[in-house]
């Protein structure tokens, strides 16, 4: 549904810009997400570094041709004006945060203030939880679009990648571009740690439209007997060309699952799980356990794409990071989808956190869609 309101030309072109500095830092970790602050506080014990104020600086470079007529609203220190000064830009800076550790709360009061200042629209870097927080509190009063930052990026209202944000916003900024209703999705963290899926329609948001470069959210896959039956096909396929003495490292979802289903294992549904000689060898494994045990060993992957999405990395497997691609290597990534599946992606999406690693993968790749069936799909 497209919509002319909210036109940026009827405000100054005035940019609010939110960061939640710990979306997607637990990513590696396989904690399936940010929102409990002890798992946080774990992530960062094991060394794990912040994710959004890298990502929000890749979406400011684009903008940095018009910073001397943008006006740049940010919260401040780690929640956006630490990026933007460290970007180039001077940005006014509003609002307090409460403590030196940001919470929800902050996410809010940030948006609402950035409302109140006249902002055209507002850019934030986080993840699913991060919207939820935003449109809780400004509903539908100014668009806005997200810098995919966290584990869980399954709303409408992202960009495919930080750059696309940026051009998305410079695009919109300048009257280019239509705004549209964007649902926004969430995940029940603790039922997802728990290998069970619940995924919730929160509401819809206001986002600049740009199909080739905004993202849709995440489709679930069918239960149908003809669904069911192509993922089975398609296992056949895939146990039937196992090699011996290869460590497979086998993402997230029900495609992937059917996999080991057949080989009698018990895999996570949600989790990255390492196979080797009929055996599972690691179970749930996070990105420095995978490092590890495919040290020195012959690997592959197989990896399913997100349904609407069509990301087959940076989305929900963070722990098959670019060092683990990198080092099983680009040319034994295995990716299987079933025919419906493909039908509602037009082209396959990579968002590794490594620009240079996206570039090498962008291309075509093989798909294995049914018993000795295969499709070639365009990565982009």
């Amino acid at each position: 549904m497209h919509k002319k309101q909210h036109c940026p030309s009827m405000r100054s072109k005035t940019l609010g810009l939110i960061v939640n500095p710990i979306a997607g830092i637990a990513g590696k970790y396989a904690f399936k997400g940010s929102d409990d602050p002890k798992l946080v506080q774990r992530a960062i014990e094991l060394g794990a570094k912040p994710i959004s104020p890298g990502r929000a600086k890749e979406a400011l470079s684009i903008l940095k041709p018009v910073k001397n007529v943008l006006r740049l609203l940010t919260f401040p220190s780690i929640m956006g004006e630490d990026v933007a000064r460290e970007s180039g830009f001077k940005p006014e800076v509003v609002g307090e945060i409460s403590s030196s550790v940001t919470t929800s709360e902050d996410t809010k009061k940030a948006a609402k203030i950035m409302v109140e200042s006249g902002v055209a629209l507002i850019l934030y870097a986080g993840g699913d939880g991060t919207t939820v927080d935003i449109l809780e509190a400004i509903d539908q009063e100014v668009p806005i679009l997200g810098i995919p930052s966290g584990v869980k990026v399954w709303s409408a209202t992202f960009a495919t990648n930080p750059k696309t944000a940026g051009l998305i916003t410079l695009r919109y900024l300048w009257d280019e571009l239509p705004v549209r209703e964007a649902e926004v999705m969430d995940v029940d963290e603790a039922s997802f740690r728990k290998n069970e899926l619940h995924v919730e329609l929160k509401g819809y948001a206001i986002t600049p439209y740009e199909s080739q470069y905004l993202q849709g959210s995440k489709w679930v896959s069918p239960h149908t007997t003809d669904e069911i039956e192509d993922q089975k096909a398609i296992a056949r396929n895939v146990v039937e060309n196992l090699e011996p003495n290869t460590v497979y490292v086998i993402g997230p979802g029900t495609t992937c699952k059917v996999v080991t289903d057949l080989l009698g294992l018990n895999k996570t549904l949600l989790g990255v799980d390492l196979v080797q000689d009929g055996r599972i060898i690691a179970k749930d494994a996070n990105e420095q356990e995978i490092l590890k045990t495919i040290e020195n060993k012959k690997s592959k992957m197989i990896v399913t794409p997100i349904g609407r999405q069509g990301f087959i990395f940076g989305r929900g497997n963070q722990q098959i990071s670019a060092d683990v691609i990198k080092k099983v290597g680009t040319d034994n990534i295995i990716v299987i989808a079933t025919p419906y599946k493909l039908s509602t992606i037009p082209i396959l999406r990579v968002d590794t956190n490594s620009p240079e690693l996206d570039e090498k993968l962008i291309g075509y790749i093989r798909v294995i869609t049914g018993y000795h069936q295969i499709t070639i799909k365009k990565i982009q």
